[in-house]
């Protein structure tokens, strides 16, 4: 199932937590060569994670770390203006209807139905948040995910080429994209908004916005 849980609240859902931390080490240092800081626990972690994001996280039925994403609003520091604003020409991104959304990680072996799920869990923060976009740094390898998912974004700006490349990409999520993603999730959009309320006690989530 979808959780959503602000990074001050992590605390109460360790081993989830631990396993995030753990899958976002493997993923982008093990498996993709990226230059990320891993602590002695083998935890993934960056400065943003210290800005109480909001983390939008599968949960597999065992309890396990299925995926995850992070998400900061753009009127605080995010990581395109901070390292990647040379891709959008040196103009900064910064309003409260756009947010950034970063550490899209899978675990090994999940289903192509959670990069689906997650997505759409991008979907009902948008939604609920009154969030028209998301911006997001992305590479060559995620085009194709995207594109199987159904949530291929306008792309910015880009820089290398081939399996090098690196993008900007700004995501919107109408009504018929939210109902193509939550049928390749293998979800209903009635499942879904009940996933986003139980995470927030059934309240607007504008009320609960606690990153802006």
């Amino acid at each position: 199932m979808l959780r959503y849980i602000y990074g001050t609240d992590l605390h109460t859902c360790p081993a989830l937590r631990d396993a995030m931390f753990r899958d976002r080490a493997d993923q982008f240092k093990t498996r993709l060569g990226w230059e990320v800081s891993v602590d002695a626990t083998g935890a993934e972690r960056d400065r943003y994670d210290d800005l109480n994001p909001l983390y939008v996280i599968w949960e597999e039925p065992d309890g396990s770390h299925g995926g995850s994403m992070r998400f900061l609003p753009t009127t605080g520091p995010v990581m395109v203006n901070d390292h990647f604003g040379h891709l959008t020409g040196g103009v900064p991104i910064a309003s409260p209807r756009i947010w950034e959304c970063t550490r899209f990680c899978l675990s090994r072996g999940a289903g192509s139905h959670v990069a689906a799920a997650l997505m759409l869990g991008g979907g009902e923060i948008m939604q609920n948040f009154d969030v028209d976009h998301f911006v997001g740094v992305f590479d060559a390898r995620m085009v194709r995910i995207y594109r199987m998912i159904g949530s291929s974004p306008e792309v910015l700006g880009s820089q290398g080429t081939g399996r090098s490349q690196i993008s900007v990409g700004l995501w919107q999520f109408d009504p018929d994209a939210k109902a193509a993603v939550a049928q390749r999730a293998g979800l209903s959009a009635e499942l879904s908004r009940q996933w986003f309320d139980r995470s927030f006690g059934g309240a607007r989530a504008q009320n609960l916005a606690r990153t802006g």
